[in-house]
């Protein structure tokens, strides 16, 4: 596939000690001679350039043939470089006018500006990575926390194509049989035996959907969790909220009621982003204010991933209680507050509620903070040890739920020995899907979303 040139600048805007300007196409190597130069006294016009080694040099303003800066050179030819093509990049001392200025000489010598995300993405049309490798690249450089660097890191690498590309083979060599068996009708069940089509379309399902269930389970790395805090009034909320984000960002006194609206403030704990929210305390009240917080603080749980649930060291707390705020299905952590005030801090929970995790604090003086840090994080976390092969973006989990449902399909044709044509058409459905996640059946559409995302220089 050919391509004209582009370039780019590939580093942040701003001051700083490198800047790096990237040029990439066909005609790179040949734009080189009409602006650098490896004395300072004019360009090269045939410069000794070496496929990655490094040239000191000089580049030149084009209409005065003033130096502009002195740099480094490194030639790349194509395929060994990121986009596959023949690529230079310059790096020069940063600055914005000082970038902007060898820009424009690279511009003039005959490149075109690159597009939002054109070099990645001709890394991906020339074969060099697949789509989800491309996604990782803005993954990392969008990551916000040691969890999902983690994650991208692993797709950059490779490792969710492989897995998705496994299970692709496996359909596109069972479709391979079906459309012979259309060929061929009389050996049908020599082709495709009834129990290996069985076998191989229920594998996929079972590794789509495993897929999936990781994307529940992971895709907050990426997201972040939303954590609420929650339970009846002056029992700590708000001084537990200061104390996890070691600032004071909720209004503590010792009058009930003082926060009557939600209060929310980003969070990462271990590498991994929380969206935490100190909630209007639960109880009765005449208040229309304090209603109305309330009314917003139980349809915030609701939406809520993870629930801290709190009371005060020495009450008591009813399975009743904490239904009437927290929904059934939630994962919820009671927190027993103010443990320093009592010498008994929690009498025996009802067996509903012992079941749950339960920490004792003191969000005054710190003391079992660090426990619900870590109880937090490995409630958050579950059954999740294995980043690697994680569906990192909603549009994977898409892909791979239309990829079941045609699975079904397949599987309900298998059963009831229907005609081979409907079967290849479920079975090229899925493997489609699949092809649609890596790229290599992904319309256009799709590709200009992706990359349109992307910084101009990646």
């Amino acid at each position: 596939m050919k391509f004209d040139t582009i370039a780019a600048i590939a580093t942040p805007p701003g001051s700083g000690g490198i800047g790096i300007i990237r040029i990439s196409g066909p005609g790179a190597m040949a734009l080189v001679p009409r602006f650098f130069g490896t004395s300072p006294t004019c360009p090269d016009p045939e410069p000794a350039l070496e496929s990655h080694r490094v040239v000191h040099g000089y580049v030149f303003e084009d209409q005065t043939g003033r130096v502009i800066d002195e740099v480094l050179l490194l030639p790349m030819m194509g395929p060994r470089s990121y986009t596959a093509e023949d690529v230079v990049e310059i790096q020069a001392h940063s600055g914005s006018l000082v970038m902007a200025t060898i820009l424009d000489q690279v511009l003039s010598a005959g490149a075109r500006l690159a597009d939002p995300g054109e070099f990645t993405k001709r890394a991906f049309l020339n074969g060099r990575i697949d789509l989800t490798q491309a996604e990782a690249v803005s993954d990392i450089i969008n990551a916000r926390t040691s969890g999902s660097l983690r994650i991208a890191a692993s797709q950059n690498l490779g490792e969710l194509k492989q897995a998705i590309q496994g299970s692709r083979d496996t359909l596109i060599e069972l479709l391979a049989l079906v459309e012979a068996a259309i060929d061929f009708p009389d050996e049908t069940q020599e082709l495709v035996p009834k129990a290996l089509g069985l076998d191989r379309i229920r594998s996929v399902m079972t590794a789509c959907q495993g897929f999936i269930q990781k994307y529940e389970d992971a895709h907050f790395l990426r997201d972040g969790i939303k954590l609420a805090i929650c339970g009846p009034p002056n029992v700590g909320k708000s001084s537990l909220m200061n104390r996890l984000l070691e600032k004071e960002r909720s209004i503590v006194t010792s009058i009930p009621g003082t926060t009557r609206d939600l209060i929310e403030e980003s969070l990462n704990i271990s590498g991994i982003p929380y969206l935490v929210s100190d909630t209007a305390g639960m109880h009765q009240t005449d208040d229309l204010v304090e209603k109305i917080g309330i009314e917003r603080a139980k349809k915030h749980i609701a939406g809520s991933d993870l629930i801290l649930f709190m009371k005060s060291a020495g009450s008591e707390i009813s399975e009743t209680e904490l239904q009437a705020i927290v929904p059934e299905d939630k994962k919820i952590i009671l927190v027993i507050n103010k443990i320093d005030l009592v010498d008994e801090p929690l009498e025996d929970l009802p067996p509903a509620l012992a079941k749950l995790p339960c920490v004792k604090v003191s969000a005054l003086t710190d003391l079992g903070i660090d426990d619900l840090r870590k109880q937090i994080t490995d409630l958050s976390m579950g059954d999740l040890a294995d980043t690697s092969s994680v569906v990192p973006n909603l549009r994977h989990r898409k892909a791979l739920e239309r990829a079941v449902e045609s699975l079904k399909a397949a599987e309900t044709g298998f059963l009831n020995d229907q005609e081979e044509e409907t079967l290849a058409i479920d079975i090229r459905n899925a493997a489609d899907l699949l092809g649609e996640i890596l790229g290599d059946t992904a319309g256009i559409d799709i590709l200009d979303t992706i990359f349109s995302n992307f910084c101009i220089g990646k």
